[in-house]
């Protein structure tokens, strides 16, 4: 004789402990999920708000040897202060200038040519980042 399984019908008894555990791991990544997508969010509308001040570095002109100009494109709220650090750097990469230049024009936009005064030749200028006041 041989022995024979009944099978018992499913879900009549509960759920198995896989089931269990599955559904467990689907509650806590759908928390973590919301949880990280309302994180993103936030962080991206305080980016979005907080940012009333960008500029580019149109161009930069060498002017000599102690000299670079640096063009500057600010965008910004109308009546919107703010401070932007400006940076040369000779061929070997070292820093040769460092600057803060205010901008105080109420205007939305601001094109203004900057000079930084170097301490050996410069090959490069770059804009660090603006910040408002």
């Amino acid at each position: 004789m041989s022995a024979v399984r009944e099978q018992l019908p499913e879900g009549r008894y509960g759920r198995s402990a896989d089931e269990r555990a599955d559904r467990k791991l689907r509650i806590v990544g759908s928390v973590l999920g919301v949880l990280f997508l309302g994180l993103l969010g936030w962080f991206g509308w305080y980016y979005v708000v907080d940012s009333r001040i960008s500029a580019e570095l149109i161009k930069f002109d060498v002017v000599s040897a102690t000299e670079v100009q640096v063009h500057l494109e600010v965008r910004k709220d109308e009546g919107v202060e703010g401070v932007c650090t400006l940076r040369s750097r000779s061929e070997d990469g070292t820093e040769v200038a460092r600057k803060d230049v205010r901008i105080d024009d109420p205007a939305a936009r601001v094109d203004q040519v900057f000079s930084l005064r170097t301490t050996a030749h410069a090959t490069s200028a770059e804009l660090i980042g603006c910040t408002t006041r």
